[in-house]
């Protein structure tokens, strides 16, 4: 998942990509235990935690990789980011012992096997409404830079084409217009909108109501006012 890299709080380091490996924070929810399944063991979860955690006691960028590598998920999959909902993960690229021993808890994931086995359930919390607004809101906290009140713009774009690129027919033009605006960043609010806007609208923009609450934000007013309504119509005529 092309996001950003980070350090922990007390680095003045930041780069520009990372692997990950609200209105309300992830609202987790466990998987029902295979009756013939062997209890879940907190010290057997502990101790896979301690074999990625380095000597600040968090699986960092580096260790991610590692941990990706061992359950078979590329650090850039979507996957990632539903885990990372699950263990309520404050950091992108990072996971501490709490956020560790409280999701994997949740999910009964004690080690490397278990996790495996419950990949295609994460996968398949995509498909539900209601945990997907709760991943897609989280998401928006997750990348962003813990001094910024807003996600740049080379980070919102990476985040959206992760969560709505394979599922929003307009989205391809969507990115055209954010890249070629004079934004320099997406809000919460923003943010929001943006998946209420792809749920609600027409592909060809028919239902859309400048005045509804479901407006996409406008360029600044020292900007030629285009929105995305008149981006889309523009190219359409051009067509």
């Amino acid at each position: 998942m092309p996001v950003k890299k980070r350090k922990l709080p007390d680095s003045e380091e930041h780069g520009h990509k990372c692997k990950i490996t609200s209105f309300t924070r992830p609202q987790v929810r466990g998987v029902k235990p295979n009756g013939t399944e062997r209890q879940f063991s907190s010290k057997k979860c502990l101790a896979w935690f301690h074999k990625y955690a380095g000597p600040e006691k968090v699986v960092d960028p580096e260790a991610m990789e590692k941990f990706c590598e061992d359950i078979g998920v590329e650090p850039e999959n979507i996957i990632m980011l539903v885990l990372a909902w699950h263990l309520d993960a404050a950091k992108m690229g990072y996971f501490t012992k709490d956020e560790w021993l409280r999701g994997m808890t949740v999910l009964q994931c004690d080690g490397t096997e278990r996790l495996q086995s419950k990949l295609e359930y994460l996968r398949s919390e995509l498909n539900d409404a209601a945990a997907f607004k709760n991943i897609y809101r989280y998401a928006f906290d997750f990348a962003r830079d813990t001094n910024q009140r807003s996600l740049d713009m080379e980070t919102a774009t990476s985040m959206l084409a992760l969560l709505l690129g394979r599922t929003w027919p307009l989205f391809p033009v969507f990115r055209q217009f954010l890249e070629q605006s004079k934004y320099k960043g997406l809000n919460k609010d923003q943010w929001y909108n943006v998946l209420e806007f792809s749920r609600t609208i027409n592909t060809d923009l028919s239902n859309y109501d400048e005045d509804g609450a479901c407006e996409y934000p406008r360029n600044k007013p020292d900007s030629q006012g285009e929105t995305f309504l008149k981006y889309y119509t523009g190219r359409s005529h051009i067509r």
